[in-house]
């Protein structure tokens, strides 16, 4: 990353009132020397339960949330990642692109479950819909073999994130969202699809650059992995190449007036409230 774009955050961040930096997202060869990922087991293909060659109890029993890696790493300032051995959830295998398509079973607990035998959770209505939607999302391939989460302080000049994910309340946000607006000149540059939260930080932005498309996603919404958010705290992604543009641009947009400066008010109370440093 070019060294210049790593200057420009602290200034960009003392705008917004963001005590914590974002995480930049990449896929690489290279394991991080440091950081948190889950720990080793057998990837459930769909091939592997029409053989009835996987050990759901083992599954189910190892699991770990992908955003709650991400959430030691943002509490450490290090790396979270994750591989196609080091994926934690079933869901979150799926959603970095290291599984698909989604094995039935998986797709039978996010929506309405097996009666007698298996409890849903019931975020579809039904299997067949939610396998609708999981195809219609279908991830990009992981292009490497880790999906790495960390600060974007800790990129070398010979390494570029693929993403930028902020995790940030509303407040801030709005100047997040309207700046994506300002850079872009698309009035529906953010969008907000259902996914599961890591979805939000990883595959839906992929998705839309696939089509052509440079989007903002806004995330964070999964009920499950609320526990790893801060309490009324989204997350808000980018691909780089935007979040280049903010850098290089916010100072010329609207955060530069008192329209803003009455916001950054509203975000100092929001952390005094909270029991946050107040810088």
């Amino acid at each position: 990353m070019k060294p210049e774009i790593i200057e420009s955050l602290p200034k960009f961040l003392e705008v917004l009132r963001l005590d914590e930096e974002p995480m930049g997202v990449f896929y690489t060869d290279n394991k991080p020397a440091d950081g948190f990922s889950p720990k080793p087991m057998d990837l459930p293909t769909c091939e592997k339960e029409m053989q009835n060659e996987i050990d759901w109890q083992a599954v189910f029993a190892n699991f770990s949330c992908v955003i709650s890696k991400i959430w030691l790493a943002r509490k450490k300032k290090t790396a979270a990642y994750f591989s196609a051995e080091q994926f934690g959830c079933a869901g979150g295998a799926f959603w970095l692109g290291f599984l698909k398509p989604q094995t039935e079973t998986i797709i039978h607990y996010v929506s309405t479950g097996v009666p007698d035998r298996m409890q849903g959770e019931f975020y579809c209505d039904s299997p067949d819909n939610l396998r609708k939607i999981f195809e219609y999302v279908n991830p990009k391939p992981a292009s490497h073999k880790f999906c790495v989460f960390k600060p974007l302080s800790s990129f070398t000049e010979d390494e570029n994130p693929e993403l930028v994910s902020f995790f940030i309340r509303p407040e801030a946000l709005s100047g997040l969202h309207q700046l994506a607006t300002f850079v872009t000149n698309d009035p529906e540059v953010v969008a907000s699809p259902w996914s599961a939260a890591c979805g939000s930080l990883v595959v839906w932005p992929l998705h839309y650059l696939s089509k052509g498309l440079n989007k903002a996603v806004i995330g964070g919404w999964d009920v499950s992995a609320r526990k790893y958010f801060k309490t009324d705290e989204l997350s808000f992604t980018v691909p780089f190449s935007m979040f280049t543009e903010m850098t290089n641009r916010f100072d010329e947009s609207f955060l530069k007036t008192e329209t803003w400066a009455n916001v950054q008010n509203k975000i100092m109370r929001s952390k005094k409230a909270w029991g946050e440093t107040v810088c």
